[in-house]
């Protein structure tokens, strides 16, 4: 026995010499795989995996040459992160292949002296910032009776949204037929009751007790459509969602048509019918607004305006997510967990790279200055406006996603040399202020930029 030990002493010391060795030479390549140790140039992975704002949450960077296809670099770029407002261009992706070049405004037969009309989702009707009259001209002019039918739809609010937000510009309720993009709009004056259009709701708004504060301008009750607006030192304008119903909606369109307004229950159009779609606003209208100012209520409407061209019977956001993954996103590298439009949920789930493979299938299809002019631009308008851009100008086109801990960062970036990037920078879990991560971000693809 110890003769069987003694021989095997020397394989036993080269072992513990060997492993000796190896520990001591690759330290510095555990401690980066420990720092998620990028693929790509070393200069830019030290960047990132040596940046104290940067290692105390989760980051994901994917970068492509957009002519080539060839991958510059990848950091956790496999790995799921929650997307937030980036979600955006996959609902972008929705109407690009489905809603042709207009909006679906509304649908309506005609039966004898009688117009029934439905709801497509379509949310620009007298919008305070997309605003077409197509539909209401159309309704006010009409000789027949109006009935209204509340097609099938899904809920006000969407699966994973934080239920609190119910009282801010961000969270309108969802819905087929959209009036106001369904908010009150308050214009403050100090020491005035504010102006409230419209004005159908300024009997159910007061001010609120003596000496009560509060960080909003304006509280809406939760389950009811009750404002109270508090004092402030300086002008304001401000936006508050309403409650929605079908009852709400007939008075609404009453008060602002100036005629009846019947309320039917939803009936499927009969084989004889006739259903027409009234075209609404160019559909670019809708996408620059819904992407530059990361407007959540338009892209939600938009996958309800995609499901109103897939049938006849229901409003369905799934429906459309299902049927644009199964034709269209095939070819992604890893499947996206989408389960609305807007990004507003933490379901949502997708990889770094899913994004920048979406970034190249959308510049694949999109005329070059059509898409970056949908786009926020560093330096020009959106969510952007005031970063990624120089004295030479914009250098940046993108799509921002922001949620309570986490910002991501999706888009083009145009190097010094001309090149044109796919880029997807995603953060989460981060308890630094985003102000303070965007700055780093910028840093980091400021380098890219130059260095590219």
């Amino acid at each position: 026995m110890l003769l069987t030990l003694f021989r095997r002493l020397p394989l036993l010391a080269l072992l513990l010499v060997t492993t000796f060795v190896f520990a001591a030479s690759g330290g510095d390549d555990e401690a980066e795989t420990s720092l998620n140790r990028g693929h790509g140039p070393r200069w830019l992975n030290k960047l990132i995996t040596d940046s104290p704002m940067l290692r105390q949450h989760q980051v994901g960077v994917c970068i492509t040459d957009v002519v080539t296809g060839e991958k510059l670099y990848e950091l956790n770029a496999d790995r799921y992160f929650t997307p937030a407002s980036t979600m955006k261009l996959f609902s972008l992706y929705a109407g690009l292949h489905l809603l042709g070049d207009s909006l679906p405004s509304l649908r309506y037969v005609v039966r004898h002296d009688s117009l029934l009309f439905w709801g497509t989702g379509d949310p620009t009707l007298l919008h305070g910032d997309v605003p077409s009259r197509r539909a209401f001209d159309f309704l006010q002019k009409r000789p027949e009776k109006l009935f209204y039918l509340g097609i099938p739809c899904v809920d006000a609010f969407g699966p994973g949204w934080g239920w609190d937000d119910f009282n801010y510009y961000f969270s309108p309720e969802r819905g087929p037929f959209p009036i106001y993009g369904h908010t009150v709009r308050f214009y403050g004056r100090s020491g005035q009751r504010p102006r409230v259009r419209p004005r159908f709701f300024n009997p159910v708004v007061q001010a609120a007790p003596t000496g009560a504060t509060s960080a909003d301008h304006v509280r809406r009750a939760l389950l009811e459509n009750q404002f109270t607006y508090f004092p402030a030192a300086k002008n304001w304008v401000d936006e508050t969602p309403f409650r929605t119903s079908p009852e709400l909606l007939r008075q609404l369109l009453q008060d602002t048509l100036r005629r009846p307004v019947g309320l039917l229950p939803w009936r499927q159009p009969r084989l004889q019918d006739s259903v027409r779609t009234l075209a609404g606003l160019p559909v670019d209208s809708l996408y620059r607004r819904m992407l530059q100012v990361s407007d959540n209520f338009l892209a939600e409407q938009l996958l309800l305006m995609c499901s109103s061209k897939l049938g006849t019977d229901s409003l369905d956001t799934s429906r459309v997510i299902r049927l644009v993954r199964r034709q269209y996103l095939t070819d992604l590298p890893d499947v996206p967990r989408w389960v609305d439009g807007s990004g507003l949920s933490r379901f949502n789930l997708v990889t770094p790279r899913t994004l920048v493979a979406l970034l190249l299938k959308l510049h694949q299809e999109v005329p070059e200055p059509r898409l970056l002019s949908l786009l926020a631009a560093g330096g020009g308008h959106g969510t952007l406006r005031r970063v990624y851009h120089d004295k030479s100008g914009t250098w940046f086109w993108g799509k921002t996603g922001t949620l309570t801990n986490n910002h991501n960062l999706c888009g083009y970036l145009r190097t010094r040399k001309g090149r044109l990037l796919a880029v997807s920078f995603m953060n989460n879990n981060h308890i630094a202020e985003t102000s303070e991560i965007r700055k780093e971000m910028e840093r980091v693809l400021g380098q890219v930029r130059e260095r590219m």
